[in-house]
């Protein structure tokens, strides 16, 4: 599913990745003695994303985004990046996720994911994290962007609270949003909590999407690996409703317990 602004003209393209490179100066390397300084800027982070751009890459990755929108780094890259532009303010990270290209928006979620792993995070950081991604969500419109983060800034959030915002994405007409929720279940099924993971698996397994099926197998198979009897008794009474994407992925998860 491709956003409307996905299909921006070269002007509107040309503006977004103006934030890096302003009309008459150098890209900046964001790099010193060979090594990449910590961004302290949205313009930044671009910046060093573009030098670390690679052809072969951007061919790989238009494999899936549309290939105006993907400036071409590789995962591991962006990931490190992200790691040391974890501190940047909410608003500079929601200026990332605003952002038309591809990889400024994985750093942004990458970043999200980041500072939700932190050990003495406080509940207000949480709930600002929380917060950002539902409000942002338009632009969180991949498999991946959705994946990064979801489990541990909304899954992670929601724990020990009610889980309605859950069952109410789950019902969204958005894909991405859809596969939020059930993503985030995850995270609860592994905190033990097992009765919204069940509802919320009712609730999509019936899903047309290939990419809510997909989590839809995968939730399943945390919740047989958590419990297997409250795993059986959901199936009991729901086996003629498995999509074949579902069904091998519980074939796989039986076949590795």
């Amino acid at each position: 599913m491709v956003r409307p602004e996905h299909r921006a003209g070269s002007d509107q393209l040309a503006d977004a990745r103006g934030m890096a490179h302003p009309a008459g100066s150098a890209a900046p390397a964001g790099r010193i003695g060979g090594m990449m300084t910590d961004p302290g800027s949205p313009a930044e982070v671009i910046a060093q994303l573009e030098a670390l751009a690679n052809p072969e890459h951007k061919a790989s990755t238009a494999k899936r985004i549309p290939e105006e929108l993907v400036i071409g780094v590789r995962m591991r890259e962006v990931f490190d990046l992200a790691k040391r532009a974890r501190d940047l303010p909410l608003a500079d990270v929601r200026t990332l996720l605003r952002h038309e290209l591809y990889e400024p928006r994985l750093v942004a979620v990458c970043i999200l994911d980041f500072r939700a792993r932190l050990k003495r995070i406080s509940e207000d950081e949480r709930r600002g994290l929380y917060e950002l991604y539902l409000a942002e969500h338009d632009h969180i419109d991949s498999w991946d962007l959705v994946d990064r983060a979801a489990p541990r800034v909304i899954g992670g959030y929601v724990v020990g609270k009610d889980p309605e915002p859950l069952y109410a994405l789950a019902q969204h007409p958005s894909t991405w949003r859809r596969r939020t929720a059930i993503t985030a279940a995850f995270t609860l099924i592994r905190a033990g909590e097992l009765d919204a993971p069940v509802r919320l698996i009712d609730l999509l397994l019936d899903d047309p999407e290939h990419f809510v099926q997909t989590s839809v197998g995968v939730a399943l198979r945390e919740l047989n690996r958590a419990s297997p009897k409250r795993c059986e008794e959901f199936l009991a009474g729901n086996r003629d409703r498995l999509s074949s994407t579902t069904k091998r992925l519980m074939r796989d998860s039986r076949r590795s317990s």
